[in-house]
């Protein structure tokens, strides 16, 4: 089955074709197919219902209308018809129905007033224009009246009637003075709705001759002034002067002061009116009262609410104003006016009529022969309207007969329809308030099929959307609509596609393989035709990276990414917004190919940016929220409350956050008393918190700021708060870190650490240091200073206890009791020396000394240790003497021993001990002598090997330079090194203490050795020393040697060789800069001690060795 839809609104704009039964006022259809089709006469532009003419212009009179063929134009004056070929001042303008009446030569306005109807007409039938009443206007002058002056008692109202000529339209009323200036009007002097001047009370103000009213008329551009009105108000004071001045003084007459007056309403009258109103309109109802004090208005409706949104006051509340109204707005509205004397009120009851207006106006109907339709005129009104028909202008009772048309009521029923039933009809509704007139034309149409849309049209849409491939078309009767894909396909059924009633194919989700030709076929009785129409599907336009959510600082960098994908054969533009609006027009913003970089961030760029991509079919879009943070804005607004004498509540307004919540807030503070321009903490509180209560210290001119913390850092401070200087009091505490400790062996030396300034708590700061020698009855002897943190008592025992205390005062009295330290009077040098000194030799190079302690009586100090000074008299070995270098050795506190480290073997030493306090050192112990054993003595001085033969090497040494003890012998190891480095047996040959050289024999020519050389005492060897050394050649093998070297064979191999050898040795060191072993490594191996014989590697390093080896050790 095939499934047919109905456009939504949106897809109105697709429709292009007269359909069955209703079409709009204006046939749809293009040029080509208007010049082609006939259409009965439609009114398109016409004059106002009402229409006032200024007399002194030409009088235009429009009427406009369209059809097919073009129509023709009468019209009638007064119901007959106006024969304007007859007048020569009326001409109608080619090709319009438009009447151009000439005033401007000759011609009089009032010659055609009158009430005016044009019809316009053709084969397909007439319609008429609404009834146009031509009325010129007028401007009368004001009819002359002799004005007498006012005269009016101060609070007493007044009315000053201006009483304009009755023009055409009404005029404007306003009042001015002599000078052109309008008059001030208020709640106590203003200007009714009729133009009259009203006076709630008068003023002695108010006295003035050229109260003047004003009358224009907009149509003639002309204002008509009355002649001036004059007022003169006697006020109480004139009046009894004047009363005064003609009475004797025993007369007791006199006029009243002002007397206040209640309300009472000035207009309207009485206590009840009606009005009626027309839907739709202004409804405008006043009240003035007069009274004093000039009297309030206020309104309201009985029974219900003022209509919210259409309810205004004017003329200071005197006037209220309804705009729209409409039925439900009937009913009574209360005024009423009030001062203090009472109130006065009147109910205006207000009815709303209604002239006709529409519910549903007939439409054109284009109809195809033997098709049925209707034409429907409903409107309403109040009263309700009378619904009358016309047939071409004439009433339908009288209209030629058709007999497919039936009246009934406000319908008119159309069956079988025939191409004589064309006609424009016309449905007047109308009841005393006025009417409306509605042409609406049937058309009978037979014509063949036509398709509007243009040939091969291209369509392109994205895949996966929906795809709208237009069939727009005509005929009457109303064509059937057929689709097929591809020149010769089949017809295009199934749920895949949707058939809209307009022709129009609807692929619901198009894919890529719905690309292709599509046809579309119109058939009717009176014929067929197709057109075929192109179907592209393009692939989506997507954001493969969209940008993402950013926190950045204030004046970093930061990029948004958008990298997208879309169809090749489709141009992609990409347009960044932030908060969907174009980018600023600043240098810092720079957009890339796939991103948007913003430089120097400030908080302004803080927002939404989003990336559009748009192509020609299909748009999409990602959006990303910058958050620019910053350090916290300072705080302001700081405010001290709650001052006590030791606190006070701080608080303050946060700055703003810059996008960072604040964690918490600092509080310093500055004393402008002590410190001035120095700031200190005080305390911290969370960011939460705005307020803090804070402790004081007396006698401080506190000033207190606030910093704002949150993650990016701390704000500026804050402007200080102001100032509060809090009570002087008693010192709270006592000066810290009292000490007493003496300079000199008989002064005792107090210190402390003296208040800060805040902490003095008042004028006047002092400080009371006491002291008394401890264990000993004696009386606290006390000093009273100022300004120091020291003090010196003199004529102390050497190094006794003391008791000591320092409080401090002001001028209002004595801190707290201060607790007591213990210090000591002046130190001298110990007495007496370490007794009993002992000395055990440990080993020859480490001893341990003991001492019997001094007793603490003698070291008159604080014992602080005791000093070993110890030094080499002789090597025993050796016995010279040298420059001897004293050492000390300290062992802290008590202690009595100690060892000496670093000792020489063999060797005289003395030491003495000596007690150490803070005064200085004690006398020292007597010299204490000990000497160390014999040790392993160093190595040669030197070994030296000269004078090499084919057999033999001859070996000069030198004795240790620390020989340890008693030498007893020398020994010598040796051992010959083959060409691959290989070492062979070890000799080992001793040499009495005394020699200093030897001669080596029976040794193998051109061998290389290597030596081990020590010395020995009778604890030991020592450490030992190496050389290496060669024997020659014999003469035979150099002799022939020469001679082959000298043969210019043996040159080009030697070249060759090196050649080779320089090639691998830079394949070796590739190797060993790889991670390969450094053949130089296992020489030295190879080279080591003889007791630890080296290892042959099977790793593919020993040939690299004994290649290298041969290179270095090869005789050229």
């Amino acid at each position: 089955m095939m499934k047919k839809k109905r456009l939504s609104a949106s897809k109105a704009s697709l429709v292009l074709f007269l359909c069955q039964m209703i079409s709009a006022l204006d046939v749809p259809l293009d040029s080509k197919l208007l010049e082609e089709l006939s259409q009965p006469p439609t009114i398109t532009q016409q004059s106002p219902k009402d229409y006032i003419v200024d007399p002194r212009e030409n009088i235009v009179i429009q009427c406009e209308a369209k059809g097919k063929p073009p129509p023709s134009f009468s019209w009638t004056r007064n119901g007959t018809h106006f024969d304007i070929d007859k007048d020569a001042q009326v001409t109608m303008k080619p090709n319009s129905g438009t009447l151009v009446i000439n005033i401007m030569n000759g011609g009089k306005a009032e010659a055609y007033e009158g009430i005016y109807q044009c019809t316009a007409r053709n084969e397909r039938g007439a319609a008429i224009s609404n009834n146009i009443v031509i009325r010129p206007s007028r401007s009368p002058l004001w009819t002359k009246e002799k004005l007498e002056p006012h005269q009016v008692r101060e609070g007493d109202s007044l009315v000053l009637h201006c009483r304009p000529p009755v023009g055409l339209p009404p005029p404007i009323i306003f009042w001015m003075d002599n000078a052109f200036q309008r008059l001030p009007q208020s709640e106590r002097v203003s200007q009714g709705l009729n133009g009259d001047l009203y006076f709630s009370n008068v003023q002695p103000e108010d006295t003035r001759e050229d109260y003047i009213c004003y009358a224009r008329f907009n149509h003639t551009q002309t204002i008509q002034q009355k002649q001036p009105i004059s007022v003169k108000v006697f006020s109480m004071d004139s009046l009894n002067d004047t009363i005064a001045a003609n009475l004797s003084d025993t007369d007791i007459y006199g006029a009243k002061p002002v007397t206040e007056k209640q309300p009472i309403l000035l207009t309207p009258t009485g206590s009840t009116s009606t009005k009626v109103e027309l839907r739709g309109s202004v409804l405008l109802l006043e009240c003035i009262a007069a009274g004093l004090p000039t009297p309030g208005i206020h309104w309201i409706k009985e029974g219900g609410e003022l209509p919210a949104n259409r309810t205004f006051f004017e003329n200071f509340k005197k006037t209220l104003k309804i705009i729209d109204v409409s039925e439900a707005d009937s009913g009574n509205y209360k005024c009423i006016a009030r001062n203090i004397l009472g109130s006065a009120y009147h109910v205006i009851s207000v009815t709303v009529k209604a002239a006709p207006y529409w519910i549903t106006a007939p439409r054109n109907l284009v109809l195809s022969p033997g098709e049925d339709g209707t034409l429907i005129c409903r409107a309403n009104g109040n009263p309700k309207p009378n619904i009358s028909w016309l047939a071409n202008g004439v009433p339908i009772a009288i209209a030629p007969e058709d007999p497919s048309r039936k009246v009934d009521g406000d319908t008119i029923i159309f069956s079988h329809v025939q191409e004589r039933s064309s006609a424009v009809y016309q449905c007047n509704a109308s009841n005393e308030y006025g009417y409306l007139l509605a042409n609406a034309f049937v058309n009978v149409l037979a014509e063949p099929p036509r398709i509007l849309t243009p040939a091969n049209k291209l369509y392109q849409v994205i895949a996966d959307s929906p795809a709208l491939l237009d069939c727009a078309y005509f005929g009457s009767p109303k064509p059937e609509i057929e689709w097929f894909k591809g020149v010769k396909g089949s017809i295009l059924r199934g749920n895949e596609y949707v058939f809209h009633d307009n022709g129009t194919l609807e692929i619901p989700v198009a894919q890529k393989d719905s690309t292709g030709t599509y046809t579309c076929v119109a058939r009717n009785e009176l014929g067929k035709i197709q057109n075929e129409v192109q179907l592209e599907v393009k692939d989506p336009t997507m954001i493969i990276k969209q940008p993402e959510y950013k926190v950045i600082q204030r004046y970093g960098q930061v990029s948004f990414e958008c990298i997208i994908k879309h169809d090749s054969t489709l141009l992609a533009t990409v347009t960044w917004l932030k908060d969907n609006d174009e980018l600023p027009d600043d240098e810092r913003f720079l957009v890339g190919k796939d991103n948007l970089t913003i430089m120097n961030v400030t908080d302004k760029d803080d927002g939404t940016y989003t990336c559009i991509v748009n192509t020609t079919l299909d748009s999409v879009s990602a959006s990303a929220v910058l958050t620019v943070v910053a350090r916290p804005n300072p705080p302001f607004d700081l405010e001290l409350t709650g001052q006590l004498e030791r606190s006070v509540e701080l608080s303050w307004i946060p700055g703003d956050e810059n996008n960072s919540p604040i964690t918490s807030f600092v509080i310093e503070y500055e004393d402008g008393l002590h410190e001035p321009g120095v700031w200190h903490y005080q305390t911290e509180v969370p960011g939460t918190q705005t307020t803090v209560q804070l402790k004081l210290s007396p006698y401080v001119n506190y000033s207190f700021r606030v910093i704002a913390v949150n993650e990016i850092g701390r704000s500026q401070p804050s402007e200080p708060s102001e100032q509060y200087l809090t009570k002087s009091a008693n010192p709270d505490e006592n000066p810290s870190n009292v000490q007493g400790i003496g300079s000199e062996p008989d002064n005792l030396v107090i210190t402390w650490e003296p208040l800060k300034g805040f902490q003095s708590n008042g004028p006047g700061l002092q400080y009371k240091v006491s002291w008394r020698q401890k264990d000993v009855d004696d009386e606290w002897t006390s000093v009273i200073v100022a300004n120091v943190s020291k003090y010196i008592v003199s004529g102390t025992p050497t190094f006794v206890p003391y008791e000591i205390k320092v409080q401090a005062l002001n001028d209002l009295g004595y801190a707290p009791e201060p607790s007591e330290v213990i210090g000591h009077s002046g130190e001298d040098l110990p007495m007496v020396a370490p007794g009993n000194v002992q000395v055990h030799v440990i080993n020859s190079t480490l001893a341990k000394v003991h001492w019997d302690p001094v007793p603490l009586k003698t070291v008159r100090g604080h014992l602080q240790g005791y000093k070993v000074y110890y030094w080499k008299v002789q090597s025993l070995s050796r016995r010279s003497r040298r420059h001897v270098e004293k050492k000390i050795l300290t062992f802290r506190g008590n202690k009595t021993f100690g060892m000496l480290p670093g000792l020489e073997p063999y060797s005289s030493y003395k030491l003495n001990v000596r007690v150490v306090n803070g005064k200085g050192e004690g006398p020292a112990s007597p010299d204490k002598v000990f000497k160390t054993p014999e040790g392993v003595p160093s190595s040669p001085s030197f070994l030296k090997i000269t004078n090499p033969t084919l057999d033999s090497l001859t070996l000069e040494w030198g004795s240790p330079t620390h020989p340890n003890g008693v030498l007893t012998s020398y020994v010598l190891k040796f051992q010959p090194i083959n060409n691959t480095h290989e070492l062979g047996p070890l000799v080992e040959i001793r040499i009495p203490a005394n020699e200093s050289s030897l001669i080596l024999k029976n040794l193998n020519y051109s061998t290389r050795y290597k030596f081990y050389f020590n010395a020995q005492t009778s604890v030991g060897s020592g450490s030992q020393i190496t050389e290496e050394a060669v024997t020659i050649m014999d003469e035979a093998m150099a002799s022939r040697q020469v001679d082959i070297a000298t043969q210019g064979w043996f040159i080009g191999l030697m070249c060759a060789v090196a050649l080779l050898i320089l090639i691998l040795l830079i394949v070796c060191f590739i190797r060993r800069n790889k991670g390969g072993k450094y053949p130089v490594k296992e020489k030295e191996d190879a080279h080591a001690d003889p007791e630890i014989q080296p290892m042959k590697e099977d790793d593919g390093t020993f040939g690299e060795y004994r290649l290298f080896s041969f290179v270095s050790s090869a005789p050229f």
